[in-house]
């Protein structure tokens, strides 16, 4: 099976291990620091799967005597597999910064302190940022700039592909959805609970439809709720954030936050965004809306 395998290198403190992070949650299949004499031994023996067909590698100074048989072993690995070697590197003023605000020890260092052993690492590095396809330089890149960046030129995913937005009606009298990354209330919609016809009906009826969204206010809410939408998913996206959990709720979560999470979803979808769209509690709603009057005629055929 010729496999993805993407090598990443470079120095302490660079983004690597944030670097893995991100390319773990894209679905990649991830080792760090295996001796390089042992790589070859594991690819072979990877299942061919397909959560096996985009691996990382991460080679580093951690172990300074198995970098001398990285450039080789990289060499073979392309004979066989499409290879991509990306080089972290930051400026030392930059990784000395990192270093002090984590109060981590830099591997290399023996005694002989930060600067020394951030020298030492670059000069054994020389031989893999010399075969590097790409160097990747995070000295005024944010976590949040590093991980944008990762996606969008090491994994090879649009920012817009990362972010899956979840639209979800419920009613608030059978409990807040716990997912929920946010919530929007309308109840101060006009209820077609209490419109003749429609209190049996759901939003997914088209008289609900057309008597829900006729209203001024809806298509108010509507506007200034996507517009605070379009301002966020770009931004969300950036970031690097996967799910967006958008709750629209009502009373009984059968008219009104149906409605409206279904206008919600056509207009996101129309931004190009991956959208899935629930109705929590449609079902059960519309199974209480008996009207007062039966459930009274009811309860006296029964006595």
């Amino acid at each position: 099976m010729k496999r993805q395998i993407v090598i990443l290198t470079g120095q302490s403190g660079s983004g690597k291990s944030t670097a893995v992070r991100v390319l773990e949650d894209q679905g990649f299949y991830c080792v760090d620091n295996l001796p390089t004499s042992l790589v070859s031994e594991l690819v072979r023996t990877l299942p061919d799967d397909p959560t096996t067909a985009r691996v990382v590698l991460v080679m580093d100074a951690r172990n300074p005597a198995s970098l001398r048989g990285a450039p080789a072993l990289v060499e073979t690995l392309r004979s066989i597999h499409t290879v991509r070697v990306v080089y972290f590197e930051a400026r030392e003023e930059a990784l000395l910064r990192r270093y002090s605000e984590t109060r981590r020890k830099h591997p290399l260092d023996s005694g002989g302190g930060l600067r020394d052993a951030i020298e030492r690492e670059r000069e054994l590095l020389v031989p893999l940022r010399e075969i590097a396809d790409d160097t990747l330089d995070t000295s005024a890149m944010s976590p949040h700039e590093l991980k944008a960046r990762v996606i969008e030129q090491i994994a090879g995913v649009s920012m817009r592909d990362t972010l899956r937005v979840a639209v979800l009606s419920f009613g608030f009298k059978h409990g807040l959805p716990l997912d929920a990354d946010m919530v929007f209330d309308v109840r101060f919609l006009a209820n077609p609970f209490f419109v003749p016809g429609l209190r049996e009906l759901t939003g997914l009826d088209d008289a609900v439809v057309k008597n829900v969204m006729d209203s001024t206010e809806t298509a108010a809410f509507i506007d200034q709720a996507m517009a605070f939408l379009k301002f966020l998913t770009p931004r969300f996206q950036s970031e690097g954030k996967r799910y967006l959990t958008l709750a629209i709720g009502c009373t009984g979560g059968q008219h009104r936050s149906v409605v409206v999470s279904s206008a919600i979803a056509d207009k996101l979808r129309e931004l190009g965004l991956n959208v899935d769209l629930r109705h929590r509690d449609v079902h059960n709603a519309a199974r209480l809306a008996r009207p007062r009057e039966s459930v009274v005629k009811a309860t006296k055929e029964s006595s």
